[in-house]
Formats: structure tokens, sequence, C-alpha cells
């Protein structure tokens, strides 16, 4: 199969780059112009790769049609779903193609600035932007596009794209309540539960609500190659639904965690297999996660397609396409107790529900993990996961309704051991938060487990 997203070794240069297709797909779109290009973005059927999977072309024409003086555009580079790396391997391997499909974004949907927003843990993968914005800009590729990184929080928060726009703001990552299209940045325009930013003394201007398209890297790593080889050759690539490639990390209890392009349509067995080498001898798959964003696939579900489509007829979701893989070593209620309370500390509190319900929530599982939980503390789980998503500006409170119910459903027999006693399955599940990946060694944020409701963290492990 070959890749067109993660090239075999690292691009070190803008030549490299462009001894290549690199170009092509800028030049294409200057000659379509903006609604021609984002016409055959539309065609080639490109969703989001940043977890929901909405189509790209249909996010490009709606910022592109909105009113407005302004239009922006935002990549959301501060990847944080557990389980998920693939946004880092782009950066670090062709930040040139990110940059070009940033660039032709741009000028499908008339945006007058673009900004990048990247956590500033992420050094090498900034420092690789850096170079590839400077090297475009000096070989007069794009002259006249003003690209801004903006180095950000740790915080899970940072990567929701609401939050994100308040970072870029120079505020703390805290959902806004209307979407960015609709209310983008530096909007002066006024809404309910949002300050806006102050125009000029006395507000002479007329109101703007600047749309703002916000794309993830990987997505944006899939429009130079498409604009140069047409929406039919990646419609070729996947499923009808689901076309192209995509960018999988699968870490957990397997062999060699590692990253890995793959065609849309392969099962979710295969994945497992290609990129991290299966599982250890004996082992088998108990569960997979897709970050902690979706319910939990058992793993009598391995041969279900890796689409969008695939998963949902699963009942769970692709996301990122970061698969968390459990063996039947682990506890599925330590697992939950330890994806509930990520949630918990990470909930910014704008909305009571998702910080008390998760809390609480949290507090339950670690009573059942400790042997010390009862009916009401599993009654109480329920009662909360069917309230925890009132009111929520974010995804961040279904994310801790699907992962903790659907663990509860697939897994009863487990909650219901740990009412007779202790752990059955005794063993630490640490969050995989990535800090690294590659070489088939996974290195997690073992810091995670410190850290607080408040976002400071604790000197020692809870």
């Amino acid at each position: 199969m070959e890749n067109f997203l993660l090239p075999s070794a690292p691009l070190t240069s803008l030549d490299e780059y462009l001894a290549g297709d690199g170009g092509l797909g800028l030049a294409e779109a200057q000659k379509l112009g903006p609604a021609g290009t984002i016409e055959l973005i539309s065609r080639s059927g490109l969703r989001g790769r940043g977890g929901a999977g909405f189509p790209t072309g249909r996010k490009w024409s709606s910022v592109a049609k909105a009113e407005g003086t302004h239009h922006y555009l935002v990549m959301n580079a501060a990847e944080g779903e557990p389980g998920t790396f693939k946004d880092r391997a782009l950066l670090r391997a062709n930040p040139y193609q990110v940059v070009e499909g940033l660039i032709i974004a741009a000028y499908a949907v008339g945006a007058v600035e673009a900004f990048i927003g990247i956590k500033a843990s992420f050094e090498p993968e900034a420092a690789a932007l850096t170079r590839a914005v400077a090297e475009v800009q000096e070989a007069g590729i794009c002259t006249d596009c003003q690209i801004t990184l903006v180095p950000g929080p740790d915080e899970y928060l940072f990567g929701e794209e609401k939050a994100l726009l308040e970072v870029i703001e120079g505020r703390d990552p805290l959902p806004r309540l209307f979407p960015p299209y609709e209310h983008g940045l530096f909007a002066t325009a006024p809404q309910s539960g949002w300050e806006s930013t102050p125009g000029e003394p006395g507000h002479p201007e007329r109101h703007e609500s600047n749309p703002t398209l916000v794309n993830n890297v990987e997505t944006l790593a899939n429009v130079p190659v498409i604009l140069a080889r047409g929406a039919d050759w990646f419609r070729g690539r996947g499923t009808e639904a689901s076309p192209g490639h995509v960018v999988c990390t699968v870490v957990g209890d397997v062999v060699a965690p590692d990253i890995g392009e793959i065609e849309l349509g392969t099962s979710l067995r295969e994945v497992i297999d290609a990129i991290a080498s299966g599982l250890p001898a004996g082992r088998q798959v108990k569960a997979v996660f897709s970050g902690v964003a979706n319910p939990v696939l058992r793993g009598d579900r391995l041969d279900i397609p890796l689409s969008y489509e695939g998963f949902a007829a699963a009942g769970s979701g692709m996301g990122a396409a970061g698969f968390i893989v459990y063996d039947e070593t682990a506890c599925m209620v330590e697992v939950a107790r330890a994806m509930s309370r990520f949630l918990y500390v990470e909930s910014c509190g704008q909305c009571p529900p998702c910080k008390l319900g998760s809390g609480a929530i949290t507090a339950a599982l670690e009573q059942l993990e400790a042997g010390a939980g009862t009916e009401s503390d599993v009654a109480g789980i329920g009662s909360w996961l069917g309230k925890v998503t009132d009111g929520a500006r974010c995804y961040l409170a279904t994310q801790e309704r699907q992962v903790v119910g659907s663990v509860l459903s697939a897994f009863p027999e487990e909650f219901a051991a740990h009412l007779e006693g202790p752990c059955p399955l005794p063993r630490p599940i640490l969050v995989a938060k990535l800090v690294d990946l590659g070489g088939g060694v996974a290195r997690y944020d073992e810091r995670q487990a410190r850290k607080q409701p408040d976002w400071t963290y604790s000197a020692d492990p809870p």
C-alpha cells in the first residue's frame, strides 16, 4: 500500500518535499479558485480526522459563505486524546505537507490570517512547523500569508475547538458556547455567556462574528494530495462513506505500540496486528477503546471495519483512530475508574453537572475498585450518567457517559465481582496519555495521575 501521509523517512527540507508532489496541490487550488477548491474537497469525501468525522468540504463551505468581514483559519495541533500520537507523527515526518494544506484551506475560505494552536510541550513538532513555514515563505510560495504559532497549556481541553480559540486570544482553555463557524476569533459580536473581544472605544465599527475554520493536522495533511491527484483518486481508497487513509495509533497491552498509515475499511484486528504486532503469545484482546471519547468495544468485535460507519454500526466511534488495547489481565472497573478520573480532572468546571457528575462517578468507581463499594454506588453511577451532560458546552461530559456507561454494560460481571470483595484482577492502569511514541515503545505522562481537578498537581500519586 502506498503511503501518502506518512513518508518512509522524515522530510527535512522544502526542496526534498517539492521534488515529489509538494506544491502541486496549491497550484491546482489557485487554478480552480476558492469555490472550485471547496467543490473538489467536497467531492473527495474527505472527513475530518480530529475525531468527529464531519465532511471537510461542507465545513469549508459553511465558513466561506458565512457573513463577516474577517474570516480566520486555525489548525488544531493540540493533540491530547489518550492513545493518540498521529498528529505529532505527521508533523515530525512531513510538516511541509501540513503547511501546504493549511495554506490551501486558508485560500479556500478567504482567511485573512492563520493560526496554529500547539502545546508548548510539543517542542520537536513546533520546531518542525516553524522551519516549514519559514522555508515556504522564503521560497515565495506564500509571501502574503500570515501564519502564527500559538503555544498553549497541556490541558486536555486545549484541543477542544472552542477552547482553542480562547487560548489563541490569550485566555485559559475554557470552551465557548458557540462553534467557531458562528462565533470565531476576535469576535466583537455580543453573545450570551461569552465575553467579546473589545473593539475601539465607543465601538464605532460594526459588530463582527469572524467565522473561523478549525481543522485538525491530519485533515489538512490530506488536502494537498487530494488537490494534486484528484477526488476520484482519493475515493478509490477506503470505503464509500469513509474514503482515503487514516493514521492510526495502537498502544496498550500490545507487543510493539506504534503509529501507521492504514487504508480505511481494514478490519480492526488487522490494524492491531499490522501496527503493533498484535498481543503477546497466549494473550487475548479483552477490550479496545478509541481514546476516551467513545464506547468500549469488546474483544469479540475486532472484525469490524476501520471506518466511521463501521464503528457506528458496532455502537462506538472511530474517533481520532487512537486505539488503547487491553488484554484479559486488565480489570475493566479499574480501566473505567482511570478514564473517569482523567475526564473529571480535565473538566473545566463551567458546567456543574459535568464537573460534579464526573467527580461523583469517579469516587464511586474508586470505592468499587477498593472492594468497599455497594449497590448504591452502582446506582449512583447510573443516576449521574443520565444527567452529567446537562447543559454541556463541549463533548467531555458525553465522553464520561459513553465510556463509563459502555463499560458498565459490556462487563457487568466485573462490577458484580467488585461488590463481593477486592478486585479479582489487581493491576495498575495508567491512562495512555502519550508523551512520546516510536520504535515499539510508548512513553506515557506519569504526572497525569497526580493532576487535580483544579489543574494543579499534587506532590505524590493518589
